[in-house]
């Protein structure tokens, strides 16, 4: 990299997953959006075609007239030279196909088991998981030869179990792990101070709080705006919306997907246990023993929240392939937009301009004293020149941390069990989920035939 005043170039990022059609076009368009960094792009995926469609996009994103930066993207079809000299690498990967995922979300459902996204926790999570720490072992001892000073921000659920492999495999690594779910909830409370005082709060950053807990499992104890403290003013706001949820007007007529819910499971968590869950609806209840909120095919009539059908994913899928066709032959301009997500911030303040604190996930060293050491956890962190440092967050209340312990000595045990191939082990996490309320006879049936379902991405 070169430094200038308050520009930096010749970075070099590289990207596995490099044909995502998601998160690597939303990068690129971070990336078009940002006039202080300039670099290459490395794009890898095993799916070279997808990368070479990227390449051909991101190079025609830069290309238009009101890009004030200059990245270039070029495919690359081996891991080893894509990781070399790099300063940055992104994960977003897609552990096997929607196929694998159909019997991750689908399978359990014979044994009335329902799950609503199917990637973390629960007996989909679990396989996943199982077929994905291979993956990110090989990510891992690549990157510790190759490129083992740069800074790793791993996308890929189970995102906690991702990043632990990445430690376990290689305890010098420089990665964290970044998902958005908080910063929804952060608009959560920009919406509630609209509606309780009819003030708009222009930026999310706005709202400070304070962040603990595992991905997708994520509390906020404290939080504020202005120096006024918004957990009496949550708790109102829960009070008056616990039996109808609430979705504000403007994100009705605007954004509004049903199946994302309407806060109904924040609000009875929060009532419960007096900390804001930070994750959405969808995600949430999947932490949480198996009859309270995905009790019933359809948890829609209760808790107004959807569950996404694997169908609906490929449905999804196909448009993607219809926009990338499109892009690619120029009969559309892709449209620059900023995402939301904060990879590009944080890579810029890696670099060198400026600091912030925002929330990652990070090993244990103490920002959770109620938490073992070395285990993922999401807290806030400081990003400085060429480091992170977690932001001490304090203790969760006890029935809080004992429902998210578990949770975190199943992610240790399948992260184990995956690196010493040890089924029966993985097996001992999967029994324990609390999804997975079946006998022993018919959890090892199911788990027997999911392992199955995804053989050919297990550990070899």
């Amino acid at each position: 990299m070169r430094f200038f005043n308050e520009h930096v170039e010749d970075i070099k990022i590289a990207y596995i997953g490099g044909g995502s059609r998601g998160w690597a076009r939303g990068f690129m368009s971070d990336l078009a959006k940002e006039p202080a960094l300039s670099g290459t792009v490395s794009l890898y995926d095993i799916d070279e075609n997808a990368a070479y469609d990227n390449e051909i996009i991101g190079n025609k994103i830069m290309s238009q007239a009101k890009v004030m930066t200059d990245w270039k993207f070029k495919t690359i079809t081996s891991l080893q030279e894509t990781l070399t000299g790099a300063h940055f690498v992104i994960i977003s990967i897609l552990p096997g196909t929607l196929y694998e995922m159909e019997s991750d979300v689908h399978a359990p459902e014979k044994y009335e088991i329902y799950q609503s996204v199917g990637d973390t926790v629960g007996p989909g999570g679990a396989i996943r998981a199982a077929r994905t720490i291979p993956m990110y072992v090989t990510i891992a001892n690549t990157i510790k030869e190759y490129s083992p000073s740069a800074w790793v921000i791993s996308y890929t659920n189970p995102m906690s179990i991702c990043v632990r492999t990445l430690y376990r495999i290689f305890p010098a690594i420089k990665a964290f792990g970044c998902c958005h779910e908080v910063f929804g909830t952060q608009a959560l409370l920009q919406k509630m101070i609209k509606d309780r005082y009819d003030i708009k709060v222009q930026d999310r950053n706005d709202i400070k709080i304070n962040v603990l807990g595992i991905n997708h499992f994520t509390w906020i104890d404290r939080a504020s705006y202005k120096n006024t403290d918004l957990l009496p003013v949550y708790r109102e706001f829960c009070q008056k919306y616990k039996e109808e949820g609430f979705i504000s007007e403007e994100t009705v007529h605007a954004t509004y997907n049903p199946e994302l819910g309407a806060n109904k499971v924040k609000f009875d968590l929060f009532l419960r246990y007096g900390l804001i869950a930070a994750a959405g609806d969808r995600h949430l209840a999947e932490f949480c023993p198996g009859k309270w909120y995905l009790d019933d095919k359809d948890p829609y009539p209760v808790w107004k929240f959807a569950r996404t059908p694997v169908s609906k994913r490929m449905d999804s899928y196909q448009k993607q392939l219809a926009d990338t066709k499109s892009y690619v032959l120029g009969e559309r301009e892709f449209k620059i937009a900023e995402t939301g997500e904060e990879g590009v911030r944080q890579i810029k303040a890696l670099a060198g301009l400026g600091s912030f604190i925002t929330n990652v996930n990070l090993p244990n060293t103490g920002q959770m004293p109620d938490m073992p050491l070395g285990v993922i956890v999401e807290t806030n962190a400081l990003f400085q020149a060429d480091s992170v440092t977690p932001v001490h967050a304090g203790k969760l209340p006890v029935p809080v941390q004992s429902l998210v312990m578990r949770h975190i000595y199943n992610q240790e045990t399948l992260v184990e069990a995956a690196i010493k191939k040890d089924c029966e082990l993985a097996f001992t996490a999967f029994i324990n989920d609390p999804l997975v309320t079946l006998s022993l006879s018919d959890a090892d049936r199911l788990y027997k035939e999911m392992l199955q379902n995804t053989s050919k991405y297990l550990w070899r």
